[in-house]
């Protein structure tokens, strides 16, 4: 085989292996989508089967009376009425934060709602992020604009944080004693704030 020849070869072998990453690439991306779908997908079920519940327990009103009171009060409030444990125990709402990188995209931070009173958010490559306690990023976007505002209108709000190994950076925190979603599409957007930021990723 010529000098020539081998060039050509050499050519195609890349031309194949750059298609072959672009592929991938897609492959990844559509299969993040496709579980980002599937996650939304849950969790519109399990509204709905909560909607479902209060409706069948507001059952002996009658559907004009239950029409009425729904243009009058805003489908949020269904969530802030005080249910008993047993209606909600095993319902999970789970969601998934990812970086956003249009090219690669990495799984950030995946939260859970528990039996809608509990929730437990886990950062991936906790060492990466280094999200402190003490950081002033953390403290302004999390602490302040979710955790305390909570508190604040729920004292029974209990937060607990879980460490890396043996340093100060988080990896777990825990959150009981919510009372309603609000608390956890706050916690959520708070959390997708904090992960935004280029501070977490200074040295």
């Amino acid at each position: 085989m010529n000098s020539m020849e081998s060039k050509e070869k050499k050519t195609e072998i890349e031309k194949l292996s750059e298609i072959l990453s672009r592929i991938q690439n897609l492959y990844y991306k559509k299969e993040e989508q496709l579980e980002e779908l599937e996650l939304e997908i849950s969790e519109l079920k399990q509204v709905l089967n909560y909607l479902n519940s209060l409706l069948s327990h507001k059952s002996f009103h009658s559907a004009d009376e239950i029409y009425q009171k729904s243009l009058e009060i805003p489908v949020e409030k269904y969530f802030e009425e005080k249910v008993s444990e047993e209606r909600v125990k095993g319902t999970t709402i789970k969601r998934k934060i990812f970086s956003k990188d249009e090219k690669e995209k990495d799984l950030l931070c995946i939260l859970k709602f528990i039996d809608f009173n509990k929730v437990e958010i886990k950062f991936l490559d906790p060492e990466v992020r280094s999200i402190k306690e003490t950081s002033e990023n953390f403290i302004n976007v999390l602490l302040k604009g979710a955790f305390i505002k909570i508190k604040e209108i729920n004292p029974a709000m209990d937060l607990k944080y879980r460490y890396f190994k043996n340093s100060n950076i988080i990896e777990f925190i825990t959150v009981s004693n919510l009372q309603s979603i609000n608390d956890y599409d706050m916690i959520t957007s708070k959390i997708r704030e904090l992960l935004a930021s280029d501070e977490l990723y200074q040295t």
